[in-house]
């Protein structure tokens, strides 16, 4: 019994050091917290204001996806719509 306690301990040891690394791949670094905090903070959340807490952090993140999403839609447009025809390909009477 002594030899399978050494053994479930040897391998809790080693495993251990893996599972805490499984999450360092898509961590944040400070900077981008603090520019993450900045953000929601510009977008009306107040740290100090604890009897609102999960509505107004959830607004602000609402808020500021939908600044995002407004601003990679205007990086990527290639401009507004144009009315009209065109033709291509056809002769057509000139």
């Amino acid at each position: 019994m002594k030899s399978l306690s050494k053994v479930v301990l040897v391998v809790v040891l080693a495993v251990a050091p893996v599972a805490s690394f499984a999450q360092s791949a898509s961590s944040l670094s400070r900077a981008q917290v603090r520019a993450q905090l900045v953000q929601v903070e510009s977008a009306g959340y107040d740290l100090r204001d604890g009897l609102h807490y999960p509505q107004n952090i959830q607004a602000a993140e609402a808020k500021v996806e939908a600044q995002n999403a407004a601003a990679k839609d205007a990086a990527s447009a290639y401009g507004g719509e144009v009315d009209g025809t065109s033709r291509s390909g056809h002769a057509g009477g000139f």
